[in-house]
């Protein structure tokens, strides 16, 4: 079984997602990390050379494949929900939890990464793309999560004790 992390950039899916690994002793996949090694370019890079939707067709091909993995900590990219058949490829063998995180909290934490990030949107800055992007997808993160941890008073080691007490109740291990 699989466990799937899903939410906004800056949600803390991939810092979460490392320590939950070690802690269950399951292999850690990056969704995002894979796209970049199997294209040998930056997200970024990738979308000013080719556009979104060439992007989002390779996080499709690598959300598949985790789907077919066993035993890992996934941590996906914050615009995987926006393609249905991602969530449903990673959930044959997962249970997505979703990171819920306001806005001013996603916004503190992408500080100064927020210019090594492609754009989202044409907004004219970070906190307006952040709030378009936060409102159309929270009702699917929502939608695809079999558990919502809140991380806005939570520290990472709280937020992972979390995840894994959530994991216990479902008694998935």
């Amino acid at each position: 079984m699989n466990i799937i992390l899903i939410g906004m950039r800056g949600s803390g899916k991939s810092t979460i997602g490392s320590m939950l690994a070690q802690r269950l002793g399951k292999d850690f996949r990056e969704l995002d990390a894979e796209v970049e090694e199997l294209e040998g370019m930056t997200i970024r890079e990738m979308v000013e050379k080719h556009g979104w939707d060439y992007f989002r067709d390779r996080e499709t091909e690598i959300a598949r494949d985790a789907g077919k993995s066993d035993n890992a900590v996934v941590s996906t990219g914050g615009g995987v929900i926006i393609r249905m058949e991602n969530i449903e490829a990673l959930k044959q063998n997962g249970i997505c939890i979703y990171l819920r995180t306001p806005l001013h909290v996603l916004l503190q934490r992408i500080g100064g990464e927020a210019s090594k990030l492609p754009r989202l949107t044409n907004e004219t800055s970070i906190a307006e793309e952040m709030s378009k992007v936060m409102e159309g997808r929270a009702p699917r993160y929502e939608a695809a999560a079999e558990e919502i941890v809140d991380t806005e008073f939570q520290s990472v080691e709280q937020v992972v004790e979390e995840v894994l007490h959530r994991l216990q109740k479902r008694h998935i291990e």
